[in-house]
């Protein structure tokens, strides 16, 4: 790729000619590069087509293929363009008669290692000592309860967290029938400087990474997921991650697509300073829409990519999709080739000084350009409530959000805003384990909280009150208990 090292200025190649800085330059051996990841997928017993997708990947990055979709080939898409969901009430009704049709798959593949956790993040206890999976299940019984049929769930695993999400499904108390599972697939991960497989002989598990939640389309359609929700009557599925508990199906947008005969409808919502970081929606020139992750965005590009203003409507990674229109696809063309993300890290996530490493990860939104006629739709905040780290976690534990006898997550109407901004010093926060330590007793209400930032090592009672802008600043060095019924606000200074 050839800049003139400046970040306001990008090179005119497209994404399939993007190169990566730090690409090899060597030519391989003799012996063809694909052969050797070849014979570790089979081995592995990975199926045929998904051997010939990810080998069509190596191919492209030993061709010095990033992913980049540089900014000057997609426009921005304005909230003008789009529905918003509270226009889609006249579709309820339609929504309510396919109610049967509907079933939530819910990406369950996450281990939460961003917060210390060694098992299924899925498994976390998050609100009212109910786990990820406990509130997923009690939304899927409730619409079961309501609408008749068979348990309307499905949870896409991965090979880490598979086992330990059976065993607890098998010991869930008042489950009659267990959610349809299947396994995503796996990569094997890819040695930086000669771009051959990567080996990590103590520990060959770190030789693999999950291919990201684009393989949700393979992973259905290869293990025959697909066609047994489609012998069930189910058409229309909303993916979405565990750990969004604000995802849940929707009559209205049930309806909608499918009066309107949408295959695939993404959930987008305006962009905050929180969402900087996510993918957007835009749209290619020849007006299909695009999903635009960072990791896709040159460094010059990366300026307008966090433009909240510029791209102003956020990927809630949740999707709506027409499981016959998605057989039908994929029959015609085969397995969805998605614009590939070609992530840099190490052989073992947990030793920043291994292996450097590519992962090859696809993102399953990036499927709405592959779709004739998909949409997107602006919808509420509170259906994307997503748990990426402890700050988020003490959100949801907090009475800023309630859980109601549905299972459905909502925001507490006592609160006084709508974007709390929690900070927690992640000296002493970083970490699951911490949140309960510290919080052991209860979480203090943060319905009258606009902003809390925590610095320094300070237990909790529920009994803290905490009102508007507040930042407690413990400078002693030691743990702090803060008493009970304390009043808190403004700038709190322990010295």
């Amino acid at each position: 790729m050839s800049t003139s090292g400046s970040r306001n200025t990008c090179s005119n190649t497209s994404v399939h000619s993007q190169l990566a800085p730090d690409a090899p330059q060597q030519q391989y051996a003799s012996e063809s590069p694909l052969n050797a990841f070849v014979e570790k997928m089979r081995h592995e017993g990975l199926p045929a087509k998904v051997i010939d997708l990810f080998t069509s990947y190596i191919s492209d990055v030993s061709e010095q293929a990033t992913g980049h979709i540089p900014e000057q080939d997609i426009s921005p898409v304005n909230q003008s363009q789009l529905k918003h969901v509270n226009e889609l009430d006249q579709y309820e009704k339609t929504g309510k008669a396919l109610a049967r049709k509907a079933v939530a798959i819910k990406l369950n593949g996450g281990l939460g290692t961003s917060m210390g956790m060694q098992f299924a993040k899925s498994l976390l206890p998050v609100k009212d000592h109910m786990s990820f999976l406990d509130i997923t299940i009690k939304q899927a019984i409730t619409w079961q309860e309501e609408y008749g049929g068979s348990l309307p769930l499905v949870l896409m695993n991965s090979y880490n967290t598979h086992k330990d999400t059976l065993n607890e499904l098998r010991y869930m108390n008042g489950l009659s029938q267990l959610p349809l599972c299947f396994v995503q697939h796996k990569f094997p991960k890819i040695q930086r400087d000669t771009l051959q497989p990567a080996e990590c002989p103590d520990n060959q598990e770190c030789e693999w990474n999950p291919p990201g939640h684009g393989d949700i389309y393979a992973s259905l359609y290869l293990s025959g997921v697909l066609d047994t929700l489609i012998r069930q009557g189910r058409q229309y599925a909303l993916v979405s991650n565990i750990d969004n508990l604000g995802a849940k199906l929707d009559l209205r947008m049930l309806g909608y697509m499918a009066e309107e005969q949408i295959p695939f409808l993404m959930e987008v919502t305006a962009r905050t300073e929180n969402d900087r970081k996510g993918g957007h929606l835009a749209r290619f020139k020849d007006g299909r829409l695009i999903l635009r992750e960072v990791s896709q965005c040159q460094e010059c590009d990366l300026d307008h990519f966090q433009n909240i203003t510029r791209h102003c409507l956020f990927n809630t990674n949740n999707i709506w999709i027409d499981l016959v229109a998605l057989k039908k696809n994929m029959q015609q063309k085969g397995l969805p080739k998605l614009p590939l993300i070609l992530n840099p890290k190490t052989i073992n996530p947990h030793d920043s000084s291994s292996t450097p490493i590519y992962q090859i990860e696809t993102a399953m939104g990036a499927a709405i350009s592959h779709f004739k006629n998909a949409q997107a739709i602006i919808t509420t905040r509170d259906r994307f409530i997503p748990v990426k780290r402890t700050d988020d976690l003490l959100k949801v534990m907090s009475d800023y959000y309630l859980l109601d006898h549905s299972g459905t997550l909502k925001m507490n109407e006592a609160n006084i805003t709508q974007d709390l901004q929690v900070h927690l010093d992640p000296r002493y926060y970083s970490k699951f384990d911490n949140i309960y330590e510290k919080f052991k007793e209860g979480v203090p209400s943060l319905s009258s909280c606009t902003k809390l930032g925590i610095s320094g090592d300070i237990i909790f009672n529920p009994s803290v009150s905490l009102k508007g802008d507040v930042t407690i600043n413990n400078q002693t060095g030691n743990i702090l208990l803060l008493p009970d019924d304390i009043a808190l606000e403004g700038l709190v200074e322990i010295k």
